[in-house]
């Protein structure tokens, strides 16, 4: 299972809202990708194309995809925001985890 936080939900219903996409569309894909000082690196993307080997979650109305792979290192992950002026926008809260870096968007496990 993958989790949304409240405020990375309002924050992901703002950007739809800005760029004229509708949750019935368009969902939130996370994958994971070699890179980043830790060696693995999260990436973020609106998607609007299934693939049939997709994960599909769903939490407090928000679709979170992942493929396969990604899903091994992402399971029971909340993805979360923060705002402000030592805000890090999106973000990880990942129990799977064993080190992650300052930036917080690179992790090992």
């Amino acid at each position: 299972m993958l989790f949304v936080a409240e405020n990375a939900k309002a924050r992901i219903l703002e950007i739809l809202s800005s760029e004229n996409k509708s949750l019935e569309e368009y969902f939130v894909r996370v994958s994971v990708t070699s890179g980043g000082c830790s060696g693995l690196e999260y990436k973020l993307d609106f998607d609007n194309d299934l693939k049939p080997t997709d994960q599909v979650f769903e939490d407090k109305g928000i679709r979170l995809v992942t493929d396969l792979r990604s899903f091994l290192y992402v399971h029971n992950t909340t993805l979360e925001f923060s705002a402000g002026l030592e805000g890090k926008g999106f973000f990880f809260n990942n129990p799977n985890a064993s080190r992650t870096c300052a930036c917080g968007e690179s992790f090992s496990v």
